[in-house]
This record gives structure tokens, C-alpha cells and sequence, in this order.
């Protein structure tokens, strides 16, 4: 038996699916893509981020790869790999780690961009376009700083 992909012609359709998995999916001209995993120096560097923040502002406000924003354009949501969220937010995410449009923006948003011209102008591309408060950092000046934990 052939099963068919479910199709979404909203973003409140796509957020009332429930697969039964963990995956992460992009929402793509309606169709489910799903995420491949990040690479290790990606996580490296993330993580590295992550600690320092979360030691400065405490550990509710930062949030790793999991938390989703809703955005303009295609895909309609993005899977930052750190984001540093308002106050207000905490109680708002407790049921569905997911920003929308709709809610105050977060404080900030960082994507570790890949290395490589296709993947790292596909990360600029598609971060610049949908949120302006993404941060950029490109692996090969943040690597030559990074120092274990």
C-alpha cells in the first residue's frame, strides 16, 4: 500500500500534525522536508554557544537546534541553532517549542553556517531572507577561537 504525504495549506494545519516521530520537518510549499542532522563541528560550535549564554542569562532563555520560528517566505519555518528568547516566551513555548509570526521576536537567533559555497549560501540565503535577526557566524573564523568546555 502507497501511503501519501500529507499536504498543509497553512501553517496552523502543519502545526496540528503529529507524524509520531521526532523528526523535524521544514514546511515547503505545503509538503513536510524532512531535516537532516547537523554536522558535529555545527553541534561543536552551537553547543559552545549555548553554554556560554545559558551561564549569563540562565538556562530558560537560551534554547538549542529544537525550538522552531514560523517565517515569511518558504520554508515557512526555520530550526535555528540557538535562540535567545524573551521572558514572555518560556510560558508560551511550554506546550509547542514553536514562535510564530504572531508573538513578540526573539532576542536573538544564530545559525552556524556549514562550510562549503552550497551550503553556506544556501544557510545566508535562507536566513537573511526570512528573519533579520539572524546571526550569522562562519565556522572557519569562530573554529580558530573555540575552546573546549
Amino acid at each position: 500500500m502507497v501511503q501519501s504525504k500529507p499536504r498543509f495549506f497553512s501553517f496552523d494545519e502543519y502545526l496540528s500534525h503529529d507524524d509520531g516521530t521526532e523528526n523535524l520537518y521544514e514546511l515547503f510549499n505545503g509538503e513536510l522536508v524532512e531535516l537532516l542532522p547537523e554536522s558535529g563541528l555545527n553541534v561543536e560550535i552551537a553547543t559552545f554557544l549555548l553554554v556560554q549564554f545559558a551561564s549569563i542569562l540562565g538556562s530558560q532563555r537560551v534554547r538549542g537546534h529544537g525550538l522552531e520560528l514560523e517565517v515569511r517566505g518558504e520554508p515557512k519555518n526555520r530550526y535555528p541553532d540557538l535562540t535567545i528568547i524573551r521572558d514572555e516566551h518560556i510560558q508560551l513555548l511550554k506546550k509547542r517549542n514553536t514562535i510564530r509570526l504572531s508573538m513578540a521576536p526573539p532576542v536573538l537567533v544564530v545559525e552556524v553556517v556549514s562550510p562549503g559555497d552550497l551550503q553556506r549560501d544556501r544557510d545566508y540565503i535562507a536566513n537573511a531572507s526570512n528573519i533579520k535577526t539572524w546571526a550569522s557566524l562562519n565556522i572557519g573564523l569562530l573554529t580558530r577561537k573555540l575552546k573546549p568546555y
